[in-house]
């Protein structure tokens, strides 16, 4: 038993990830007390991927009693009160809900690539790229297929804002969630108003009795109170009755806000890279671009700066799925070695290979991406003949797949004039030491910096802007972030190698001359 007593001014941030619910537990100066988590999975049912909200409430309440129990374990007792609480989520998709607070279509996730139509419809009447994932890009889809449930909308939210929903009752997202609903205007840090009346006034829109600025969630920065927890709440949280309702709760935020917290990249200059299932990096801009880029979504930060985000469907699962065939070779050779052992092998035997992978491309892809403007996916694992196929080629191509989307949208803004002076690296791709921040900083050409506190991730971060909430004002986040939580804080930093550099360039090359075979085979595959 630790040392550690509670004092009921500790905070608790919740990230409803795309693979892993994690709660994390805080103290008045941000440090971690204790962590709980709960593991589940996208679902492609009837041609979209979602998640029963049911088990939104089963993790999440798995999550937080692993968290209590480690509590009880630690210091003896039982979480009665908290100071404040904060609810992230994957960003974008689609939740809509009647006026009883009924459930009118299933949750529409982040990684459908349904909504082709209505994203390049609203990217041309809003001058303003409007991404596929986004909740208005999926609002206009269903009106554009005449679905029937689009007549009882009541509300629409995110995944974030329906658990903060029903854990205070307020109808309310932080800014940054808000930018993966609908355009945000930087100035006033809320809904666009020319371009809420440019949706409104389409004739498609107009049939309904509802209205877009009706049925948005409430935007609220960083530091203001997005509600009070109520009893009902509580108990969806814990069962056992010990937590007590009335605590703060901070306006909910996506989880490329919680990165952007958690790598403290909210300054303009400033980017993260979070790569996890998905990929994508935000980049704080000091001035908007100078045209429309549909690879390119201008989102905002917690406290409604401009960012530029690339975002990428596919990541790590492929990555993954390569490592368990290694992982039965293993177990049938007689060997069985620790599963994150072989990660750390294969991670490391990839430094050995040549920098441009000698011949050797994957492709990642178990989804569409937009950015390389593929409407499906197939992995797909090609070489060339007289290719030096070994392990550590091999594994470094597979590495090269999860970040060679991001780098074919990162030259846009390369192009762009944008400037970054710190590129920090979170997610799973980062955990293995040095690897994943050596491949990734030559890959995008920039210093790569990882943080002692990656491995909390956006948990950790919406924790973090949950006390901040419950802090006594009179600094701005990005002044909180620097002088109360990061200054205390190690980071370590990996130039890119000018060999590094080449070698991806080469290989990217490659890659990209091959996109039109990967188009080819998820046809040919998918007939």
């Amino acid at each position: 038993m630790s040392s550690y007593k509670l004092t009921g001014k500790e905070s608790l941030g919740v990230e409803f990830g795309s693979t892993r619910i994690k709660a994390v537990l805080v103290d008045e100066d941000c440090n971690p007390v204790a962590s709980g988590s709960y593991t589940w999975e996208n679902k492609f049912e009837n041609g979209v991927w979602t998640y029963p909200l049911s088990q939104v409430w089963e993790g999440l309440q798995a999550a937080y009693a692993e968290l209590h129990l480690e509590v009880f374990e630690k210091t003896g007792e039982y979480i009665t009160e908290l100071s404040s609480i904060g609810i992230s989520a994957m960003m974008h998709g689609y939740l809509p809900f009647d006026k009883d607070g009924n459930q009118l279509a299933e949750f529409r996730t982040w990684r459908n690539t349904i909504t082709a139509d209505a994203a390049e419809e609203l990217t041309k009447l809003f001058n303003f790229n409007i991404p596929q994932r986004w909740s208005i890009a999926h609002l206009y889809q269903a009106i554009l297929n005449n679905e029937e449930h689009v007549k009882d909308i009541s509300m629409l939210t995110t995944l974030a804002g329906y658990v903060h929903y029903k854990l205070c009752g307020e109808n309310v997202l932080g800014v940054g969630e808000a930018s993966g609903m609908f355009p945000i205007d930087s100035e006033t840090s809320n809904y666009n108003e020319k371009m809420l009346d440019e949706f409104s006034s389409l004739k498609s829109v107009e049939q309904f009795d509802w209205k877009i600025r009706d049925i948005l969630p409430e935007v609220k920065g960083a530091g203001n109170i997005g509600g009070v927890l109520t009893d009902e709440g509580a108990r969806l949280i814990d069962p056992s009755g010990r937590l007590q309702a009335g605590v703060i709760m901070c306006p909910p935020e996506g989880d490329a806000g919680t990165g952007m917290v958690a790598t403290n990249s909210v300054t303009a200059r400033t980017g993260n890279v979070s790569a996890g299932t998905s990929i994508f990096s935000m980049i704080v801009l000091e001035k908007p671009l100078s045209k429309v880029y549909e690879e390119i979504d201008i989102v905002t930060t917690p406290t409604g700066k401009d960012v530029a985000m690339v975002h990428c469907n596919n990541c790590c699962t492929d990555l993954d799925y390569w490592v368990n065939i290694f992982d039965e070779f293993s177990k049938a050779s007689g060997n069985d070695i620790p599963k994150y052992k072989i990660y750390d092998l294969l991670y490391e035997e990839a430094l050995k290979g040549d920098e441009d992978c000698a011949g050797l491309v994957n492709f990642n892809y178990l989804s569409g991406e937009p950015v390389t403007h593929t409407e499906d996916g197939v992995p797909m694992f090609v070489r060339s003949q007289g290719c030096k196929f070994n392990l550590a080629n091999f594994f470094r191509a597979q590495i090269y797949s999860t970040m060679s989307t991001l780098k074919i949208g990162m030259k846009i803004l390369e192009n762009e004039g944008v400037e970054i002076d710190k590129l920090t690296g979170h997610g799973g791709l980062f955990k293995t030491p040095v690897v994943g921040q050596k491949l990734m900083a030559g890959a995008m050409n920039a210093p790569v910096s990882v943080m002692e506190t990656a491995g909390e991730g956006g948990a950790w971060g919406i924790a973090v802007l949950a006390r901040y909430s419950a802090e006594p004002k009179g600094m701005s986040l990005e002044e909180y972030l620097d002088t109360q939580v990061f200054s205390r804080y190690k980071s370590t930093t990996i130039e890119p190698d000018k060999k590094d550099v080449d070698g991806f360039n080469k290989y990217i090359e490659l890659y990209e001359k091959l996109l039109e075979a990967e188009k080819t085979a998820y046809k040919s595959i998918n007939l």
